[in-house]
């Protein structure tokens, strides 16, 4: 099974630029990710930076798929924030699942699209243990109005 080495995911985000942003505080009743067994899941995040969204609006209409895929790359580092804070990104063995959301416009059907934002930053990120199994759902809306929100499965050791 592919590892990541532990200075491999600092030394891939340093090469991209990035840096782990602090966890976004809940907007609801919920915590951002949690720990069962060998596996993390975080809860749904959203493409905050500095505590605002950056694009709101439904992809295909107010918001252009290109817009769309940054935001889902910045819910994904926001994901891998909140499994640093609960366990470091030290652990992780390899991402599992990656779940996202697309607010979309009627006749929007580039879900897949927007959504590999997340899924290639988190190659980026861990190389051949980023690789993930991934569902890309179009939705009527999204919380704040967001175009995008994501979660991620990521197995630790």
């Amino acid at each position: 099974m592919a590892t990541v080495s532990v200075t491999g995911w600092r030394a891939n985000l340093d090469r991209l630029g990035v840096e782990l942003p602090p966890v976004v505080a809940p907007v609801a009743t919920y915590i951002p990710a949690v720990r069962t067994g060998s596996l993390v899941y975080t809860s749904g995040q959203l493409p905050f930076v500095n505590g605002v969204l950056p694009v709101t609006g439904k992809v295909g209409a107010e918001v252009s798929v290109e817009q769309a895929t940054e935001a889902a790359r910045l819910c994904a580092l926001n994901a891998l924030a909140a499994v640093h804070d609960l366990v470091g990104l030290d652990e992780v063995v390899r991402v599992v699942k990656v779940v996202g959301f697309v607010a979309s416009a009627p006749g929007f059907g580039d879900q897949p699209v927007v959504i590999n934002g997340a899924s290639e930053f988190l190659g980026e990120v861990f190389g051949e243990a980023g690789r993930h199994a991934r569902s890309a759902v179009g939705v009527a809306e999204l919380p704040r109005d967001t175009p995008v929100e994501v979660e991620i499965i990521v197995e630790v050791r």
